[in-house]
């Protein structure tokens, strides 16, 4: 996460706003702000524990871990399960999405905090709420095609899809879009998230749930095809799901998060090839 150096963030915040001048922080600030921090944090660390709660009991549930001894599973969904599994792709997508969003929501908080606008923490679930409408709608298309592959009998018992070759393209797929300039973008976003407040603060309610809203759509643009890899792997993949957390928390956090793309776009481009030419 590139924020800048030089003055502390708390001297930069304020004029957000082009013509709004800097405000007078009182003495208490700084704790207040260490107060808001810890709340946060505790309650998006709630938020994330429930996340994979819910993939590990329903890992937990499969008759067995080794996703390649599955066979088809042909039963007919019904409206119970197609809700149970939208619950499951939501959960997997703010489980890879969450954590790294963690930054521009406190950054949002403290922007707020210090422009001395009321309802800080309603304001700042709201935010989250704008970051989860995105991550739900992501969720529903997925849901939507795996009951389409459902089906078409391409899905085992894993929900991953049985055929091989389409893992192998979908990591090639992914694997060519993280040298694109569109992922290097939104990737930028991401990483700069007090420029994406300077620039696009909005008061009140909905302008939080706005704001939310853009920097999930900005985070989505840089990571989607990653997150579609659940998709081929199996949403149960907990491995898999794993290491998508680590790699796109690397991606935002590290200082050469733009070569650590590349690197693992070419290490996705290798590991597809080879399923799909073993």
């Amino acid at each position: 996460m590139a924020f800048p150096s030089g003055a502390p963030l708390s001297a930069q915040v304020p004029a957000l706003v082009p013509g709004q001048g800097a405000t007078h922080l009182p003495d208490h600030a700084p704790l207040r702000a260490g107060v808001d921090r810890t709340v946060i944090l505790s309650l998006l660390g709630l938020l994330m524990v429930l996340c994979w709660a819910i993939l590990l009991l329903r890992a937990g549930s499969m008759p067995t871990t080794d996703f390649s001894l599955h066979a088809v599973d042909t039963a007919p969904w019904d409206p119970a399960d197609l809700a149970l599994l939208l619950a499951l792709w939501l959960a997997v997508i703010a489980a890879i999405m969450l954590p790294a969003a963690v930054p521009a929501v406190l950054l949002y908080a403290r922007a707020k905090r210090l422009r001395r606008e009321p309802w800080v923490y309603l304001s700042t679930l709201v935010f989250t709420l704008g970051c989860l409408s995105v991550w739900s709608g992501c969720a529903l298309a997925a849901a939507t095609l795996a009951w389409l592959l459902h089906d078409a009998g391409a899905l085992d018992e894993s929900m991953a899809v049985v055929v091989p070759t389409a893992t192998g393209l979908a990591l090639v797929a992914a694997g060519v879009y993280q040298w694109t300039p569109a992922k290097h973008a939104c990737l930028e976003h991401c990483r700069a998230p007090l420029a994406f407040v300077r620039t696009g603060w909005r008061r009140g309610l909905p302008g939080a749930f706005r704001m939310g809203v853009a920097d999930a759509r900005g985070a989505t643009g840089c990571c989607w095809l990653l997150l579609a890899l659940a998709l081929p792997t199996g949403v149960l993949n907990l491995p898999v799901i794993g290491g998508l957390v680590v790699l796109v928390l690397a991606e935002k956090l590290l200082p050469n998060g733009h070569l650590l793309a590349c690197a693992a776009g070419l290490g996705l481009v290798a590991w597809g090839t080879a399923l799909l030419f073993p």
